[in-house]
């Protein structure tokens, strides 16, 4: 079974800093890409950043690009997303996601349970 743990939200002003973690466990197979994806409250999940584990080719979103930098670990079972110069606008539950295609949501197939980002101004 295919598990996920993210870890690191919580709460800073903005302008502040973040790091969060994501370790995949349970999978017999090399996933494509793992994913950061991000949902606020009243508005739809959206694409954060995502890297392709064959090749290391990252994506992001036009709105944290500069900001956030997203790395796997040496034994690519292991995301981090480093986010900095954090805007009120980055507040959401920041989900890490397994085994889909850049930033397509619906390509991705095990999903993490969430951790919470909350930016103050």
């Amino acid at each position: 079974q295919v598990q996920l743990v993210e870890s690191g939200g919580g709460s800073v002003q903005a302008g502040g800093s973040l790091r969060l973690s994501c370790t995949a466990s349970g999978y017999t197979y090399t996933p494509y890409s793992m994913g950061w994806f991000r949902q606020a409250p009243g508005k739809e999940r959206e694409g954060v950043a995502a890297i392709h584990i064959g090749n290391d080719v990252t994506y992001y979103a036009d709105s944290v690009k500069g900001r956030f930098t997203i790395s796997l670990n040496n034994a690519k079972n292991a995301t981090s997303l480093q986010m900095n110069s954090l805007k009120p606008e980055d507040t959401a539950m920041y989900y890490c996601a397994i085994n889909g295609y850049g930033l397509k949501i619906d390509s991705y197939a095990y999903w993490g349970q969430g951790t919470q980002v909350t930016v103050s101004s």
